[in-house]
Order: C-alpha cells, then structure tokens, then sequence
C-alpha cells in the first residue's frame, strides 16, 4: 500500500515571503548546523568541504550516507511529515519531531537519538558563518516552526534543482555536486576554471579563515539560492578571483543587477517566479553570471562546456 502525504500539492515555483518565515528559517537554520555538524564528525574530507554538506531529497533534506564504525548512517529533514528521519546500514531507525521547539531542545533530543542508535557524534557545538554564535545547548531564542513555511521552502529548493542540475550537466570541467550548505543556508554550485587561486582573505562571521581558503583555493564561478536578499529569497553569482570586467558584464534576466556590497549578482527569487517561463528564466542568470566570469578570466571554455 502507497503512503501519501495529506499536504496539498505546491505551485512549482512557490512564493514564501523571507519576512513572514523569518523565525522559523532562523530555527531551521541551526537545526541543519546540528545535522551537518554531524554529518562533518564522521565523513572523511574532500576539498571544497564537499564532504559537509545536505542534500535535496524527495522528502526534503538528507545527509546522504556516512560513514561510522565500519558501516553507514543517514539523516533526513522530511518536510512532508515533518520530522527528522535517522536510519542506519543495519536497518535500525530513529527520529525526532520538526515541530516549534528551543534549538536547545532540538540538539538534546537529536543527541539522544542517535545515541540510542549506537552513534556518539562529537561535535563543535556551536554555529558557524553567523553574527551572533549561541551554543546550541543554551539557545532558547529561536524556538518557531511553521509546517507550511519549511514545506515551501523544500519546494523552492526542488524547483532550483533541476535548473542547476541541467546547468551542471552542460559542464565537463571540474564542478561541484548541488549541494545545500548549513552555514550560510544556501544552495550551491560551484564550476572550476582548473586554475589555482589567489588565497581567500576569509572573513566569514564565527568561522575560521582557514574554512574559506580552502573552499576558495581554485578560480571558480559559483552560484546559488539563499533565503534572503529580497522580498522572497536570492538568486546569486560571483567569482572568485572576481577579474576585471564582471561586474560590467551584461547579465539576464530583467531583475538582475550587480551588488557591489555582497560583490555578486543577484536575482530576486519573485523575479524568476513571476516569470512566464520561470526555469528558462533561472538559467538564463546562471549561464550569463558564469559568462562573466569566464569570459572576463579568459577560461578555456572549449575544453570544460559540453553542448548538450
């Protein structure tokens, strides 16, 4: 028998007012921290930190597997029915509610739970890239949970994968997964030029320089979507090195303009939604933010793009 979930089908490209879920982005903010802190307990390193980060899923967000004591564990944000969903290579399962809760509740419980699954995960217990680090065990502020908002924002999540697949797939150079990165809470893909780059000057809030220049250490042209920046989350491109004439460069759709501050181009995500073709809209600002970068850092573009 099919399980379904109650929840009514969303529009593909949903609308989330950032302001309206604030408080619940801020909790799930640091509820992922916690998961993917474990996740970085156990994985072995790859460079760029690609061994870190979630995943989109069918359900919402995944670890994908790690490895632990010789075999495999796994855990899963489901944002259908809202909880968090832990299952090991020996086919024990686990969990914990996504309800309104402390962030200090949310990590004494997962804690908990993995315990009883045989996992001791000993991490940092504190969040990174943000302005104001409250160990998780004490933060008692961030506390909201709003089903319908976290629901949307997976989907906004899915409907940006499946542009940024098909983005990757036109690249035969070296390019990261699309993968969701707890930190700053977005969703990334990064395309490589195969050159070294200069080393990253760091400055990440709560984070250690030393985190950026290894995620920064080869020229690259990057891409994402963040819940922030405007009315209903970003769409953004930079480069780094940034080379003379990015910032010049003509980039599309209508909507997108270059933020000397953040030294990206940016998106509005309710641009792409209220477009008439909204993935051909997206594609078009990744495919002429990394022509900026390409063009303008004279990559050896016959070589890394493959014409399918």
């Amino acid at each position: 028998m099919t399980q379904t979930s109650s929840a009514p089908p969303p529009p593909a490209w949903p609308a989330l007012d950032v302001e309206e879920w604030t408080p619940t982005r801020d909790t799930l903010h640091m509820w992922c921290q916690i998961v993917g802190k474990v996740r970085l307990a156990f994985a072995p390193m790859v460079n760029h930190w690609w061994q870190i980060p979630l995943y989109v899923s069918p359900r919402g967000l995944t670890t994908s597997p790690v490895p632990y004591d010789g075999g495999l564990f796994d855990a899963e944000f489901d944002f259908c029915d809202h909880r968090l969903r832990l299952r090991t290579g020996t086919g024990r399962t686990g969990g914990v509610a996504l309800e309104a809760k402390p962030v200090a509740a949310f990590y004494a419980e997962t804690t908990d739970a993995l315990r009883d699954l045989g996992i001791e995960a000993d991490i940092t217990p504190v969040p990174v890239e943000v302005e104001r680090a409250v160990p998780f065990a004490e933060d008692t502020e961030h506390t909201s949970y709003d089903p319908d908002h976290a629901y949307r924002f997976w989907q906004q999540l899915v409907a940006a994968h499946g542009v940024f697949s098909r983005f990757r797939s036109r690249f035969i150079g070296k390019t990261s997964p699309v993968h969701f990165f707890w930190g700053a809470m977005d969703l990334a893909l990064t395309r490589f030029s195969g050159r070294t780059a200069p080393t990253h000057p760091g400055g990440a809030p709560n984070c250690g320089d030393w985190v950026m220049v290894e995620a920064h250490s080869h020229e690259l042209s990057s891409c994402g979507f963040w819940p922030g920046g405007s009315r209903e989350g970003s769409f953004y491109g930079y480069a780094y090195p940034e080379p003379s004439g990015f910032a010049e460069h003509p980039v599309g759709p209508q909507g997108a303009y270059y933020d000397r501050g953040l030294g990206e181009f940016l998106l509005p995500y309710d641009s792409v939604r209220r477009a008439p073709d909204p993935a051909a809209a997206l594609m078009e600002f990744l495919q002429s933010t990394y022509e900026a970068a390409a063009v303008n850092g004279d990559w050896e573009r016959a070589a890394l793009e493959k014409g399918w």
